[in-house]
């Protein structure tokens, strides 16, 4: 599976690695990806997604039902 998080969709970015001499070469700027399980008491079940790192900070703020919600709506889920 590629490296997107479920929730948000963020991905890799794509960028220059810049030399002293200011010399370019592609390079990818990765996303902190970790594999999490969240317990979705409106459905009593356990579910895994694979969510960035600053992700779990928005989860903890807004919460994980308003989350997925917000996810079904742009068709991550």
């Amino acid at each position: 599976m590629s490296r997107v998080c479920q929730l948000t969709g963020k991905r890799a970015m794509v960028g220059n690695n810049v030399s002293h001499s200011n010399k370019k070469t592609k390079r990818r700027f990765n996303i902190n990806l970790i594999k999490k399980k969240f317990y979705i008491p409106s459905e009593d079940k356990w579910v895994t997604f694979k969510v960035t790192t600053s992700t779990l900070k928005t989860i903890d703020k807004k919460g994980i039902d308003e989350v997925i919600r917000i996810a079904k709506e742009k068709n991550l889920l």
